[in-house]
């Protein structure tokens, strides 16, 4: 991968890249560090920077530094405060790696709320393993009432769980094991990658 080497010669910070090419700073980094990165993100850097991916990647390089990417939909908002009524709708997709996406079915949720800050912000989007379990204290998607769906830390304990949020002003909701079975209180997924747009 030759983006650090192209990027310098343009006279382009890793900052203004980011700017010209919607691709976060972060991610540029850790292409310039690792050497690979998806076809929609080699996509936008080769236009921001005047190139074409195959100079960009190094065209005669023995291991193409493209991974291939799978395509997940990001479904409706989801509130991180006080559950509210979600419906299912596709607003955006995203892309997993496909290693990634060998491990389980996927889906994004686009967050809403400040009840998971300092780590998740409102309008940030989760990336989501589907699953109905999680470990104690992993993030999770919990499903209460059955279509108010909330992202959580999960606590449990023997006769009952908590879903907790990170932003201490939020009390954490307690559910006991009877309540748990007949609202019911449901694992849909957990939180596998968190994606930020700058």
């Amino acid at each position: 991968m030759k983006l650090k080497e192209i990027r310098i010669e343009r006279g382009l910070s890793v900052p203004k890249l980011a700017e010209l090419s919607g691709v976060p700073r972060r991610t540029i980094q850790d292409i310039e560090k690792r050497g690979d990165c998806m076809v929609s993100t080699l996509l936008k850097l080769s236009k921001a920077l005047g190139t074409t991916t195959r100079e960009l990647v190094g065209w005669d390089d023995e291991v193409s530094p493209i991974s291939k990417g799978v395509v997940i939909n990001i479904l409706d908002r989801v509130a991180t405060g006080i559950p509210i009524e979600a419906v299912e709708n596709i607003i955006d997709t995203e892309e997993i790696t496909e290693e990634m996406a060998k491990t389980g079915t996927f889906f994004g949720l686009r967050i809403q709320g400040d009840s998971m800050e300092p780590d998740i912000h409102n309008g940030d989007t989760v990336i989501v393993r589907q699953q109905d379990d999680a470990e104690n204290d992993e993030i999770v998607i919990a499903l209460i009432n059955r279509n108010d769906r909330v992202c959580k830390r999960l606590k449990k304990y023997e006769n009952s769980i908590a879903l907790v949020s990170l932003n201490a002003n939020y009390e954490p909701l307690y559910f006991s094991k009877e309540e748990i079975e007949t609202k019911p209180v449901q694992i849909i997924g957990k939180v596998i990658e968190l994606r930020r747009k700058l």
